[in-house]
This record gives C-alpha cells, sequence and structure tokens, in this order.
C-alpha cells in the first residue's frame, strides 16, 4: 500500500541509483588509459568489476525497485481475498533487494582490489593511502558476505562498524586527490615504460 501512494519517490529513487550507477562505472572507464600503461589485465579487470558488473548490480537494484510499483497498485485494487499472491511477490521483491545489496558488496570489493592494488604498484597516490584501502577491503568484504549469509541484517551496526573503515579510506583519498592529484613523477615513469 505505502509503495503505491509514493510511486514518484520510488522512481525518483531509482533514477538517482541509476546516475549514481553510471557516474561510478565511469570512474574506471577514466582511469583505464592511465592504469593500463602499469598493467593491462589488471586494468581491465578493474573496468569490468566497478565498471561493468557494479552497474549491472545498479540497474538490478533500481529494477526491483520499480517492480514493487505495479505489484502495488495491483494489491490496492485486489483487496484482502486475493492479497495474498501479491503480497508474496511484493516480499520476495523485497528479499532480492536485500540480496542485492551483499552481492553487490562482493563485486565492488572486487573491483576496488584491483584498484588499490595498481594504486599501490604504480604510486599514483601514497602507498599508505592505497595500503590502507588494501587492508580496509577485508572488513568491508566480511560484511557482505556475512549479510548474504545472514548472521546480521543490511544496515546494521555491525555491518556499519566493518565498512567504515573503507568509507573513511575514500573520503580521505578523494581529499588527497582533490589537494594533491596524482604523484606526477609517478605518471611520468608509466608513460616512460607505457
Amino acid at each position: 500500500v505505502n509503495v503505491s501512494t509514493h510511486e514518484m519517490q520510488i522512481i525518483a529513487g531509482a533514477l538517482f541509483v541509476l546516475i549514481m550507477g553510471f557516474a561510478l562505472a565511469m570512474v574506471p572507464v577514466m582511469m583505464f588509459p592511465l592504469l593500463k600503461k602499469y598493467n593491462e589485465a589488471l586494468a581491465l579487470g578493474y573496468v569490468v568489476f566497478r565498471g561493468a558488473l557494479e552497474t549491472i548490480m545498479y540497474i538490478v537494484l533500481a529494477i526491483s525497485w520499480l517492480f514493487l510499483i505495479p505489484v502495488s497498485q495491483e494489491y490496492v485494487k485486489a483487496g484482502t481475498p486475493n492479497a495474498s499472491y501479491f503480497q508474496t511477490l511484493g516480499a520476495v521483491l523485497l528479499k532480492g533487494h536485500d540480496l542485492i545489496g551483499p552481492v553487490q558488496t562482493i563485486v565492488f570489493c572486487l573491483g576496488a582490489l584491483i584498484f588499490y592494488y595498481l594504486l599501490y604498484q604504480t604510486k599514483l597516490i601514497p602507498r599508505w593511502l592505497s595500503g590502507w584501502g588494501l587492508i580496509a577491503i577485508i572488513p568491508y568484504f566480511a560484511a557482505g558476505l556475512l549479510v548474504l549469509f545472514g548472521f546480521f541484517g543490511p544496515l546494521s551496526t555491525s555491518e556499519i562498524v566493518l565498512v567504515f573503515p573503507l568509507a573513511l579510506q575514500e573520503m580521505v583519498m578523494a581529499v588527497w586527490l582533490i589537494v594533491k592529484g596524482f604523484n606526477p613523477s609517478a605518471i611520468a615513469s608509466g608513460s616512460a615504460t607505457g
């Protein structure tokens, strides 16, 4: 009932998820020319995981939200005698949404692992910063697995504690890149070897 009364909010949320997914997919695409100078196979792996697969996960997430709208509308039309079918279908869509998150976390972690490894090897950013990313991937990945297998729920305190180190690292790295950018000598050496 609530979904059908908030249809525009769900559509807007799905649209924002798709825009975010597209923006995130462009990061590895834009980084590919630089990273392929150091290791083309890993740079391509980064594009596949963080560009293609993660984007597919965002599309599936948005579609699962959008499917809730017609199910909710039909539920309201059907009334109580036939409502159990729609409740079941809605519950399945919501459970699917709960499963997309941990799977997306695992896909994200594999792409991030490649990215931070490349940054560590290339010294495009300080090694302490890329090393922090490599270490912080471990609890983030564990959070995805633990949510997937039902040890705790999505957005629980336990999950937030496990993902916080990487979330903080990504914010620190963003500020670093805005203020300092990539190491120019590492870019020059990559151009020489490329």
